[in-house]
């Protein structure tokens, strides 16, 4: 007959079920954190690279509030590569997850997702939220969207200032403007502020992108002292399309941003968006803790900045004044 050895038959149960203790405790912590991780969506309507520094100061934000990422936090990401018209497409797919909340910028995106859910909440990045109808107002927004707003009284006008500064006999400024409430209201800042400052405004609308080329013949053809691009998201994606134009022109552009500036623009006033975007984490933290996005009011500019590229400033013949240098936040050489 066998002999069985107890002792090795009871270390080997004891071995066996510290194994399965471990085991189960393990499959207990992932499931407890895939249960609390949240979940939140991105959608942009540029390409990953082109929108990196902006979801890079929005996860710099996260960091900051304690999310990490793969932790606390999953980021699901849509990009439409410059196609807007898959925005509702993308909008839908993002829905889908059933995500906590979404990021989402761009005028149309905006819309696209609004249209796609009226339960998630929304964290938008708006030039003119209330203008353009995606919020009831500022101060109480309603709804599931609520945000930032790039826009601020009298930016325009301040533009202009800084042109004039720059170009002290400039007497005509082109200025590319697109169509909505928020570009009629920069409109009349401009028609306001160019009378003190001894200048003409000279208008072209663009409406899409096929607009561009007809638009940049009729800034060429009125022989302007320079170029004044309105804030839109339209611009923004085709940025590059404006930027080689104003240099091949030679034509000294004030822009709203800064993004346009160190890719190659000569100057830009405006808000400081990297903050905003890292700002918008903010909200997304109150929702994720059971603040409604109709409680929180959406929020204006808080900081703005002059920025000069003087190599471009070279490029185009432009000596800039040393009163200009001195009052630019960022100098890029």
């Amino acid at each position: 007959m066998k002999r069985v050895n107890r002792g090795v038959t009871k270390r080997t149960y004891i071995l066996n079920f510290a194994l399965c203790a471990m085991l189960c405790a393990t499959a207990a912590t992932a499931a407890g954190q895939s249960e609390t991780l949240a979940r939140i969506g991105w959608l942009a309507s540029g390409s990953p690279t082109g929108v990196a520094p902006l979801s890079g100061a929005f996860r710099r934000g996260l960091r900051e509030l304690g999310y990490i990422e793969g932790k606390d936090i999953t980021i699901e990401y849509r990009y439409a590569e410059g196609k807007l018209d898959r925005l509702p497409e993308l909008a839908a797919e993002i829905v889908h997850l059933k995500v906590d909340v979404i990021v989402v910028a761009n005028d149309q995106a905006i819309r696209a997702l609004q249209q796609a859910t009226a339960t998630i909440p929304i964290v938008m990045v708006a030039d003119d939220p209330l203008g353009l109808g995606f919020v009831a107002s500022l101060a109480h927004p309603g709804g599931n969207s609520t945000g930032l707003s790039f826009m601020s009284t009298d930016l325009a006008g301040k533009r202009l200032e800084l042109l004039k500064e720059t170009i002290p006999k400039i007497s005509r400024v082109a200025v590319l403007r697109a169509s909505g409430p928020a570009q009629e209201q920069q409109v009349k800042e401009i028609q306001m502020a160019v009378p003190p400052l001894g200048m003409q405004a000279q208008f072209v609308q663009i409406q899409n992108q096929n607009d561009f080329e007809n638009g940049f013949t009729t800034i060429t053809k009125n022989r302007p002292g320079a170029l004044l691009v309105l804030r839109t998201s339209l611009f923004r994606t085709y940025a590059g399309r404006i930027k080689d134009f104003a240099a091949k022109s030679q034509l000294p552009t004030m822009y709203d941003d800064r993004v346009f500036v160190e890719a190659g623009g000569l100057m830009s006033y405006g808000t400081n968006t990297l903050d905003v975007y890292k700002r918008a984490a903010t909200y997304v933290d109150k929702i994720l803790k059971g603040t409604k996005p109709a409680d929180l009011p959406v929020q204006q500019p808080m900081k703005f900045e002059f920025v000069v590229n003087l190599k471009t400033a070279q490029q185009i013949g432009l000596t800039l004044p040393p009163n200009v240098l001195a009052r630019a936040d960022r100098v890029i050489r």
